[in-house]
């Protein structure tokens, strides 16, 4: 059930009743790149086992979108939440642009629970400490 007709039906009405609602909508054109699953213990409890996600961002519609790192918290059964939370924010300056700061692109956890991401719109990686104001 990809695509829908003007008048809500779908090519295939057949697997409408056994496809699987997501358990995280993003929105269209976040383009995620990456995922990490936290597992260190630098950051707060409330974030281990839970995922962080690189969003490289739009280019091809009206007005960006994307262009940030987004956490999704699980709960203890290993599910996700069912929503997202924006954890690193600001690279998209223009949305109507866009123009971009950066695009971020890839993940990593360090073995001290630190974060990596790397990001191409200035070819960097970044490190996220937690409780460290510090940019490194």
């Amino acid at each position: 059930p990809r695509r829908r007709f003007a008048n809500g039906s779908s090519e295939r009405p057949d697997l409408v009743e056994i496809t699987r609602t997501p358990d995280v909508l993003l929105q269209a054109h976040s383009a995620v790149l990456d995922m990490q699953f936290y597992r260190g213990t630098q950051f707060p409890s409330r974030y281990q086992n839970g995922a962080f996600i690189a969003c490289h961002g739009s280019w091809n519609r009206n007005a960006g979108t994307g262009y940030k790192l987004v956490f999704i918290p699980f709960n203890d059964s290993n599910r996700p939440q069912g929503y997202y939370e924006e954890f690193l924010k600001g690279f998209l300056l223009d949305p109507q642009g866009p123009t971009t700061f950066g695009r971020p692109v890839g993940l990593l956890e360090m073995k001290d629970g630190s974060l990596l991401f790397s990001e191409d719109g200035n070819g960097r990686i970044y490190r996220i400490e937690y409780g460290k104001s510090t940019v490194s």
